[in-house]
């Protein structure tokens, strides 16, 4: 019997939409061992303090991602979880994506981890800092409308 993996998000950075205001967003493969595969699919990945970085050969990595290591793999098949991976994208991205980081100020923040196509993908997005005040701002209005939709169902019933 073969699983289905279909689409499934395994991982997602909650705090990034919190943080960030986000511009524009990419797909990204991830360059894996087995059995990190392994681990992400059994729901061992955080990205919640991840980064992308683009190094000077041009190339994208992630960083500071955390892959718990998976119990049934060998034991000569131990790796770093904390290991910077690369990140699989198109040339013509790669230089779209260091143009804008490169002239306005622009942060690469990864998303969500999940799985097309039985492919380990990660979202990453190009974003901008917000400020305390937008934060504060974004939280009132998320208050409000939860606000409203308890009013609508306390209504119906």
């Amino acid at each position: 019997m073969k699983k289905n993996f279909l689409n499934k998000i395994y991982c997602v950075n909650s705090k990034a939409k919190l943080d960030y205001e986000i511009i524009d967003k990419y797909e990204a493969g991830v360059k894996l061992l087995g059995s990190e595969v392994k681990s992400i699919r059994n729901g061992g990945m955080t990205i919640k303090s991840a980064y992308v970085k683009i190094m000077t050969d041009f190339s994208i990595v992630l960083l500071n991602s955390r892959i718990r290591p998976y119990e049934m793999a060998k034991k000569n098949e131990n790796y770093d979880p904390e290991r910077t991976r690369n990140l699989l994208l198109n040339k013509n991205e790669i230089l779209k994506i260091h143009q804008k980081v490169k002239t306005k100020g622009y942060s690469i923040v990864p998303i969500k981890v999940y799985n097309k196509n039985n492919f380990i993908k990660i979202e990453i997005a190009l974003a901008r800092g917000k400020k305390a005040y937008d934060k504060k701002e974004d939280l009132k209005k998320k208050d409000e409308i939860n606000k409203a939709r308890r009013a609508v169902k306390f209504q119906q019933y």
